[in-house]
This record gives C-alpha cells, structure tokens and sequence, in this order.
C-alpha cells in the first residue's frame, strides 16, 4: 500500500503506446520533429493563446530552467518556506538562475499572500546592498495540496507586475489544480497573471515528461540555450513530445487528476469519523495530511502502508497520504480498516 507520492505509481497505457508509435521510423532531432510541432499546436489550443512550450525530463529541470530564465544572479526568488524549489529541489533554481537567492516565506496551508512578500521586501530594496526582488514562484497545487483560487494568483501578479518582478507557478500537479477548480487552464494561469508555468506529467500518469510553458514568447529569451547547455535538449524530443502529447488527448490528464483527487476525498471522508485521526489541511486535490498517533504510525509501517512522515511533535506525527489515480480501491478500504483497528 503505497501512498508516499502519485509519482510511486508507472506511467498510464496510453503513455507508453504513444512512445511505442513514436519509436516507428525516423524523425528529425532535436524538437524539430512532427509530433513536437504538433504539441506545440496543442498546448496553444489548451491555454487558449499562442505559447512557447519546450518539454524537458523533470520537474527540478522545468523549474530550474525557468527561474533561470526569469531570475538574474543578483536576483531574489519568494516562495513559500514549504516549496519544492525551497527544500525538495537541491539549490536547483541558484544552480540555473546562477547564484539567485531562494527567499522562504510563512503561510497557511502551503500559500503565500502578497502580504507576506511585502513584510520583507523592504530587506531587498535597498539597491545593490541586496538581492533583487525578481520572481514569486508559487506552487499549483501547492506542497499540501491546497490549490489557489484565480484571484488569490491575481493578487500575487499584480504585486509582482507593481515591484518590476514575474510571477511563477510550479505546476507539478497542475492538472489536479484544474480538476479541483473546474476552470479552464487559462483562467488560472496567464488570464491571472502567470508568466510562466511549469507543467507537470510525471506525477499524473506520463513516463518522464514535463514542459516549460511561456505565456509570452518573448520572455523566453535563450531559454532554448539555456535548455540546451543543462542537458534537457534531448536528441530524440519526440519520444518526450508523444508523452505529453498523448497526456493532453482527450483530457486524459484532467480525467486522471479527477480521480486521484476523488480519491483523496474518499480518504478524508473515512477517516474523519475516526477518533484518533485528524485531518489538518483542506483535501483540494489529491493529498490527504493526517495527525496521527506515533504508535499508529508505527503499527501502519508494520502492516505495509507507505506514506512519507511529514512532521513529528511529541506523540503524534503528521502523515502525508498522496493519492494517484492508478491507486487501487482495495488499499484505501485496507487502510481505513488498519486505522479503524
């Protein structure tokens, strides 16, 4: 039973048959293939506007790149103290911005306010004695699973716009964002205020395949130079290209996400008629974070249960329970029954 992360699971049929059928014949290198032109075609057509997508392999290299691209190395880059660029990502975004500062900040269930950024960006207003305020990078959904509302990253785009900076959504779950909200992509990206997004697949069904998505082509800049000089310009594009491509099809991506995120719902509505189990963040897309009892914790190791210790204080630790859409009913029902005993 492994609720550690939607990533556990493999990638979804209709990923791999789309790289099969891409593995046939030849194609030019590089992203100058059919299948990537086509995607291209596709993500303008799914965001409502001609965009600049470019597909790379993970989601550390989509935001990497981006930050990079959007942030100098005298820059300062808000985001929340829980955000994956902030703990989860290695220095990736100093790394590609080439020396930018990562500036964490407090807030509740995983969102950051604009007041929150405007508390400190005095610290970072005074010329060349300190970084310089350059991007908000907030996560959709974020690390808790709570999703911004469209006005909520509207607010945040028009401090960024108001201070000379760029707002930035790293878009692992993206697509559990969208379910949640029952909005179109647009609405909760450049029609808010986002600049640039990181799209991400692997999470939800694709075998290794994300994108970064310019909203505003010329802000990429030589993000293709940048792309190329990390290692992400695979030779053979296509086969990252016919992921997403087959991902987007038929709104796959937002029929798993819907799942997963029922899913989530499912859990949170079991076990909240447990005693001894709290649900401590709003279940918005498909992450459920539980206070439990230590020796709980320890009897649901025992009996095979996988899921990632968030937080320990004193006798209870907090568990965080990521559903994927490929999560097998049974393990839920097995779950609720370990708890329940």
């Amino acid at each position: 039973m492994n609720f550690t992360s939607d990533n556990a699971y493999g990638a979804a049929p209709e990923i791999l048959k789309a790289i099969a059928e891409a593995n046939a014949g030849a194609a030019v290198p590089y992203g100058d293939d059919e299948i990537t032109a086509a995607l291209q075609r596709r993500f303008s057509k799914v965001f409502e506007r001609d965009v600049a997508a470019y597909p790379v392999l993970t989601g550390t290299a989509a935001n990497g790149l981006a930050l990079g691209t959007l942030a100098p190395p005298y820059g300062a880059i808000f985001c929340h103290e829980q955000g994956h660029i902030a703990v989860d990502e290695c220095g990736a975004p100093e790394f590609f911005s080439g020396g930018a500062r990562v500036v964490s900040l407090k807030g509740t269930d995983g969102k950051i306010t604009p007041d929150a950024i405007k508390s400190v960006l005095p610290l970072y207003q005074r010329g060349v004695h300190s970084p310089k305020p350059s991007v908000i990078s907030i996560a959709q959904a974020t690390e808790f699973g709570t999703v911004y509302r469209a006005d909520e990253i509207a607010a945040l785009a028009h401090l960024a716009n108001s201070e000379g900076m760029r707002l930035h959504m790293d878009g692992a779950r993206f697509a559990n964002a969208v379910a949640f909200l029952r909005c179109t992509p647009a609405e909760i990206t450049w029609k808010a205020g986002v600049d640039v997004l990181s799209f991400g697949a692997s999470k939800n069904g694709a075998l290794c395949a994300e994108a970064v998505v310019f909203f505003d082509k010329a802000m990429a800049r030589d993000f293709e130079y940048r792309r190329k000089r990390s290692g992400q310009l695979l030779s053979k594009m296509r086969f990252l290209s016919a992921q997403l491509l087959a991902y987007l099809d038929q709104d796959r991506w937002l029929n798993w996400a819907r799942r997963s995120n029922a899913l989530a719902q499912v859990v949170g509505e079991r076990l909240s008629m447990l005693p001894q189990a709290h649900v401590i963040v709003p279940i918005e897309a498909n992450e459920v974070f539980l206070a439990l009892p230590n020796e709980q914790v320890r009897a649901l190791q025992r009996a095979g249960v996988q899921f990632y210790e968030w937080e320990r204080n004193g006798e209870r630790t907090i568990g965080r329970f990521v559903l994927s859409y490929l999560t097998p009913d049974e393990d839920i029902t097995k779950l609720v029954q370990l708890l329940q005993s």
